[in-house]
């Protein structure tokens, strides 16, 4: 019998800054540990402003730097059925927490997790880089990339993988 697969969702507002990157980030981490058989990882946004479109370009700069390719990425507005399809709803900041519990049957209300809650720094939110300058998306960066590596050890943990 085949295991279902573990499914995780990076959400933030519009889909082309920060959930692109997390997913990019997460699906490079997931690989590297030989677990994207069992690991499948999506983005979306709360906000439709930007749906069918790739992620930003200063977002896909800054993410290509490090090794990680968002060229194919397309933006999605998250979905009601989302709420029950992923294990894992991994929200930038407050706002976009609300925004999905907004929309999300109450019962699925313990999947929705702020992404920096995994990170090793502690918990708080990702900044949303979209009005900023190329540092922000690097400082976003850092970010993912630490909260990435919480999020897929509580996994592994999680899941005895």
């Amino acid at each position: 019998m085949k295991k279902e697969k573990i499914r995780v969702l990076f959400v933030c507002m519009g889909n082309i800054c920060r959930s692109p990157t997390a997913q990019g980030v997460f699906a490079k981490q997931v690989a590297q540990s030989g677990l994207s058989d069992v690991i499948e990882i999506d983005s979306a946004g709360t906000h439709a402003y930007h749906v069918g479109k790739a992620p930003d370009p200063r977002a896909q700069r800054a993410a290509k730097r490090r090794g990680y390719d968002l060229s194919r990425l397309r933006a999605r507005k998250v979905q009601g059925e989302d709420c029950c399809a992923f294990d894992y709803i991994i929200v930038m900041d407050e706002m976009n927490l609300l925004d999905v519990r907004s929309n999300c049957p109450k019962d699925c209300w313990d999947r929705i997790r702020l992404f920096m809650d995994f990170s090793p720094q502690g918990g708080g939110e990702v900044p949303d880089p979209y009005g900023g300058e190329s540092a922000d998306f690097e400082r976003v960066l850092d970010l993912v990339e630490q909260a990435a590596r919480g999020l897929l050890a509580h996994i592994r943990s999680t899941h005895g993988l």
